[in-house]
């Protein structure tokens, strides 16, 4: 019988140094992970991303730190290169990206479309590509998507839109990588209290938001808490195996598909 434990697992998680990967990185670290790569984004995330490490370690596992900005094939080749390079093949590889723009559709630039899809499709698509290509049997793939693929609300087009495609991208791959007992999902958690948050949000959009989940009064902040959404991802990349192809929303009754 397949083992769908976490034990003995190695790890990649991309943008795993702080927020919700990086709370990620040390509960899978805990959970018995033997390895857990953690990709981070610029030198400014670097301190966060070796506090990180040292909770990796301290709980037991190898932890591996890697620099790149993950918006060309070639970087996400060398991720997964060097992932392997360091720790072996990967059986779980969660990608935690994700950029926000709250802005009216007149008003987006080509430039902020470009690096908007960049961010959220592009490298999704080719995160789920390297994952195809390097982890091990009976693998794990999960990526981060937003409940707002559920809302009819305006000015998250390019946010939201950019995010749409990653749906379509989890089924295909399931359906792809099926053969060799490797999962997919999405994940798409209501706005959480993180600073990826707030910088787009005015105060009365703050406020809306943390009451519009119908448990939003049993919530900590009001928002989705990162402590909330750890514990779906952990049973998506291990018991929860049997459910691939699906993008599961995971916000309080924030919103529904």
């Amino acid at each position: 019988m397949t083992d769908h434990s976490i034990k003995g697992k190695t790890v990649l998680i991309a943008g795993g140094a702080k927020n919700l990967g990086g709370l990620l990185a040390r509960d899978l670290a805990e959970q018995g992970a033997k390895a857990v790569v953690i990709h981070y984004n610029t030198e400014a995330t670097k301190p966060a991303a070796e506090q990180t490490l040292a909770a990796i370690r301290a709980a037991g596992a190898e932890g591996v730190a890697l620099q790149a900005d993950l918006t060309t094939a070639g970087a996400m080749e060398k991720l997964f290169a060097d992932t392997v390079a360091t720790v072996g093949r990967p059986d779980i590889a969660i990608n935690t990206v994700g950029k926000v723009l709250k802005k009216p559709i007149v008003e987006i630039t080509e430039a902020e479309y470009d690096e908007m899809s960049a961010v959220n499709a592009k490298t999704a698509f080719f995160f789920l590509k390297e994952a195809g290509r390097h982890l091990n049997d009976n693998g794990k793939i999960c990526t981060l998507v937003t409940s707002l693929l559920g809302a009819y609300t305006p000015f998250y087009a390019s946010y939201a839109g950019t995010k749409a495609p990653v749906e379509h991208f989890t089924r295909a791959a399931s359906k792809e990588f099926g053969a060799r007992g490797i999962s997919v999902t999405a994940i798409g958690p209501g706005p959480m209290d993180t600073p990826f948050f707030y910088p787009a949000e005015g105060a009365d959009a703050v406020a809306y938001h943390k009451t519009a989940a119908a448990l939003s009064a049993f919530s900590r902040t009001g928002l989705t808490d990162i402590e909330d959404i750890v514990p779906f991802i952990r049973f998506l990349v291990s018991d929860g195996w049997w459910m691939t192809g699906q993008t599961i929303l995971v916000n309080g009754g924030y919103t529904t598909k």
